[in-house]
């Protein structure tokens, strides 16, 4: 019988500056806003989330919260949803022809939906699919045709987005600096990585970043995006879209390792105390088909594996094949594709005293925290 080893490639770790640095706050929104003259601020702070796309959804309910009116606006209908009135919910369903909406005995049809407020303003809403899932927004909502299914975008104030992805990427028992250097993280992502899909800027999956509902405004997810709003982490004074991942096993990666682009920052692999001392440990099996399709240090060929066969079945890219009859066992350390930010390393080091700079600087060397420009303390929802 013959036995297949892949294991993942170590590199040299790079020189590591732990003390905490001079961060040179620079105006960043200003280079978009003269590159774009017509995009005032307030239009660059909105992205747009397109939510629920893994149901593949032929059918979307909306309905009013308590205390929210919401106006649906379906070609030239204007329908008012709000509990006050008895009438706070709609059923949107797909049609070769476009949506059709049915508030009551009322049925409307329309190339697409839009959900507001009565001033066209941003809004709670509760977005469900059918026996599926529910959940509650706060921003304008657009439904439409896209292909063989509906699809959902949310328009959202970005710090609303980065509170509500710092929650749904965190451990409760996450302490507030990692939480911090965690809202900077997605926050940069979301300014520098916009236009991922091209009916929206993000989906609310791992394939962006993992988007829930708001979070409470006295959360301390929302806590650490107030106390960090406008910093994003930038490369040669510009932004990128910083990449984390869960646990790193001891030494995080760069894109090159895993075929992945470096557009935008070089990463660099650096070590990683808590995660090498406390890997986190996977196994699991897969066919001799599958098994010769899943490459060393290939995040693509682990990502299309994952994809199939469920997204636990291959963690990482650091681990050891073995055959065993017609399969293969794996066994493995880390979860994710280990670039950027470790979140397990991350918390260790809150842990033990460092503040978010420290962290950041620590996992994305020869970075800065700048500042767009009018960044103010965040203002609580009403």
């Amino acid at each position: 019988m013959r036995v297949t080893i892949t294991s993942a490639v170590r590199i040299p770790v790079v020189l590591l500056f732990l003390a905490v640095a001079a961060f040179v706050l620079v105006p960043l929104e200003s280079l978009i806003l003269a590159q774009n003259p017509r995009v005032n601020e307030s239009a660059v702070a909105v992205v747009h989330i397109g939510v629920f796309s893994l149901f593949h959804p032929q059918e979307f309910t909306v309905r009013a919260p308590a205390g929210s009116t919401l106006v649906l606006h379906a070609g030239d209908e204007r329908i008012v949803l709000e509990t006050s009135s008895g009438v706070d919910s709609a059923r949107v369903r797909f049609s070769d022809a476009g949506v059709v909406v049915t508030v009551g005995t009322r049925v409307v049809q329309a190339s697409k939906l839009i959900v507001s407020g009565r001033k066209n303003e941003p809004v709670d809403f509760l977005l469900g699919v059918p026996q599926k899932i529910t959940r509650r927004y706060h921003g304008t909502l657009e439904i439409k045709l896209s292909g063989g299914n509906l699809i959902a975008i949310v328009a959202m104030d970005r710090e609303i987005a980065v509170a509500s992805i710092v929650a749904a990427e965190s451990t409760p028992d996450t302490p507030p600096e990692a939480l911090k250097a965690q809202a900077v993280a997605a926050r940069s992502y979301l300014v520098a990585s916009r236009g991922r899909h091209r009916e929206f800027d993000f989906c609310d999956t791992t394939h962006c970043q993992f988007l829930r509902e708001p979070a409470p405004p006295a959360s301390a997810a929302a806590s650490a995006a107030a106390a960090t709003r406008g910093l994003v982490l930038a490369y040669d004074s510009h932004p990128f879209a910083s990449m984390y991942t869960r646990s790193c096993s001891g030494h995080t990666r760069t894109p090159a390792e895993l075929g992945l682009s470096t557009a935008g920052y070089p990463y660099y692999s650096v070590e990683c105390a808590h995660c090498r001392a406390h890997p986190a440990r996977w196994s699991s099996r897969i066919s001799s088909q599958d098994a010769a399709a899943l490459h060393s240090s290939d995040e693509s060929s682990r990502l299309n594996i994952d994809r199939r066969l469920g997204w636990s079945v291959v963690l990482s890219n650091d681990f050891v094949a073995k055959q065993v009859g017609d399969q293969f066992i794996l066994e493995g350390t880390g979860e994710g594709h280990g670039i950027g930010l470790c979140q397990s390393g991350a918390k260790a080091m809150a842990e033990a005293g460092a503040d978010f700079r420290q962290i950041l600087l620590h996992y994305y060397p020869n970075t800065e925290i700048v500042r767009r420009p009018g960044a103010s303390p965040v203002a609580p929802r009403p």
